[in-house]
């Protein structure tokens, strides 16, 4: 059977998912999938740009426009869409932060939430600068909740996540 750049990125989720960020190696991969390492390199020319394609596909979903409505209630929809995919793999948040964002997806999810930023009457600029804020927002509450340490907090990361976000979201309309 031909190994397809889907195999790899499945066989990658996969073996993130059992071992972690930290558990993934091309030779790994490679044992995992039964190929050798180097037919890897065939659909990913190295660790960094398979480890950028999980990313993309990660935040795929993200990409999608939310529902029509305030810009407010669909900003908040792409936050929560954000995190349920970063919670959806095992160390997704960490793997997400230390990855490019020149990815489509990633690409496509920034200039959604600038889009709708800017229809709210933010100049392009700031709605760019929201936008990453509100990613680190997102990213560092996932990873926190993603890490062992995570497990040690009380709160309910739901509540804290939703609390965090609105009020970043106070901020936003006050500054529009």
């Amino acid at each position: 059977m031909q190994l397809r750049r889907a195999d790899v990125l499945r066989g990658a989720r996969e073996l993130i998912d059992a071992e972690g960020l930290d558990g993934l190696t091309m030779r790994k991969l490679g044992a995992h999938l039964t190929v050798q390492a180097g037919a890897l390199y065939w659909h990913f020319p190295s660790k960094q740009a398979l480890l950028d394609a999980i990313a993309d596909d990660l935040v795929a979903a993200v990409a999608d426009a939310p529902p029509a409505g305030p810009w407010d209630q669909r900003i908040v929809t792409m936050a929560h869409r954000l995190r349920r995919a970063l919670l959806g793999m095992r160390d997704g948040a960490r793997l997400v932060a230390e990855t490019s964002t020149t990815e489509p997806n990633s690409l496509l999810a920034g200039r959604t939430g600038m889009q709708i930023l800017i229809d709210a009457g933010m100049k392009p600029d700031k709605a760019a600068w929201t936008m990453l804020a509100l990613s680190h927002y997102i990213i560092g509450h996932t990873i926190e909740e993603q890490s062992p340490r995570g497990a040690a907090i009380t709160a309910d990361p739901d509540r804290r996540f939703d609390f965090g976000l609105g009020l970043m979201i106070d901020g936003i309309r006050r500054y529009l």
